[in-house]
């Protein structure tokens, strides 16, 4: 028999997650219930068509709040999701630390480094390893749920869409076995494959019909996420490590040939170069808002261009290769060096406004959650600046 008292409470208790439009999942680490709709940045660069961009403001001035060591240098760049920070390290462990504090929940043994970004996705971690294994992990407590077997290294983060249908979602992840593949996020169910002429590095990045993404094979590839079939292709010049954003129907990415791009996907050809003699290989992946693009060279510059013609507006100059990708906050750039610090730049006219000396290479990229900066370096330690009041 119903109890009346209880069913008032637990009543009451349902019709404010009604009303706050987030569905309540339990933390088993903390005893605690924490709301599905916590600050996110659950892919690599912040959202599925990877333009690095995030409309939180950073304050001007800001410290580091917390850090957290792991057992090997980190090449990793984090995501957040459940209040919880996601990256992996070349201990061979992915970890899961607390946003507030950086005290650390979980860690998982993928047996191989672990450089690829993880993905956070419905409570769950998704995270490649230079093993050639792919994991599904529960964002709780870390728990394995699937776990697929490539046939080369993953160095690229996974990145997803719906099903052809919009009851399922799909995890996308590049292999050095020169295949992309495509699961069941869920079950692990492969969907389809797709095969280039070499290695895959970076991640793909999706409007939810194609996939975009390039490689060693010096192509762009451009893929129906329905069923795996080849939309098109661009020669890029020389070979991707990075990875491409999607803009307005345009792909904007870096190469190993010292240029930056900008691909017309309809046209399927390259619209504008950004480069010239001076410039060098592009390992970063492009930050792009209506306005910039922004990436780093290993010329040891951040490239700042105009969006709408490749040309220069201003260039930032460290003291060490900038294979780091950039981020674009408001009015702010926060990027890392391998000169050991994080900047955060003026967006309008490249001035730093802020730089911290970490003292170890920085090639991951940064994630920027809750007002606060996420990053990780080859020190193997997780880095965490926030505002100082």
């Amino acid at each position: 028999m119903c109890n009346p008292v209880r069913f008032f409470f637990v009543s009451v208790a349902v019709l404010l997650v009604a009303m706050t439009g987030c569905e309540r999942k339990p933390d088993y680490t903390t005893g605690k219930r924490i709301p599905e709709a916590l600050g996110k940045w659950p892919v690599f660069r912040g959202d599925n068509r990877l333009t690095g961009t995030c409309p939180e403001p950073i304050a001007d001035k800001i410290k580091l709040i917390w850090s957290y060591q792991t057992g090997d240098k980190i090449k990793s760049s984090p995501v957040v999701g459940l209040g919880k920070v996601f990256i992996g390290s070349n201990d061979g462990f992915v970890y899961a630390l607390r946003l507030d504090d950086g005290t650390k929940i979980w860690q998982y043994d993928t047996r191989g480094d672990v450089e690829a970004p993880p993905l956070y996705l419905d409570s769950t971690v998704f995270a490649g390893s230079v093993s050639g294994f792919f994991y599904a992990l529960d964002a709780l407590d870390g728990h394995l749920i699937w776990q697929f077997e490539t046939d080369g290294q993953i160095h690229g983060s996974a990145n997803w869409v719906d099903s052809p249908d919009k009851s399922k979602k799909w995890i996308m992840t590049g292999s050095y076995d020169n295949k992309l593949y495509c699961f069941d996020a869920k079950t692990g169910r492969l969907q389809w494959t797709y095969e280039t002429e070499y290695f895959i590095n970076g991640t793909p990045a999706t409007d939810g019909k194609i996939a975009v993404f390039g490689g060693c094979d010096e192509d762009i590839h451009i893929v129906f996420v329905r069923d795996g079939k080849k939309a098109g292709a661009v020669d890029a010049g020389a070979y991707v490590a990075g990875s491409a954003a999607l803009v307005d129907g345009k792909a904007y990415l870096g190469h190993y040939g010292d240029r930056l791009i900008c691909i017309d996907l309809k046209k399927q050809k390259i619209e504008w170069t950004y480069g010239d003699n001076q410039t060098e290989a592009f390992f970063s992946s492009p930050a792009v808002n209506d306005s910039f693009v922004l990436i780093g060279g290993r010329d040891r510059y951040v490239h700042c261009v105009d969006r709408k013609n490749g040309k220069r507006v201003w260039r930032f100059q460290t003291r060490g290769d900038v294979d780091s990708s950039p981020v674009i906050c408001a009015n702010k750039v926060i990027v890392g060096s391998n000169d050991g610090r994080i900047y955060i730049l003026d967006l309008e006219t490249g001035t730093e406004r802020f730089a911290y000396e970490i003292g170890a290479p920085i090639s991951g990229s940064a994630a920027v959650c809750k007002g606060k900066i996420i990053i990780g370096a080859e020190d193997g330690v997780v880095y965490a600046f926030g505002e100082n009041p």
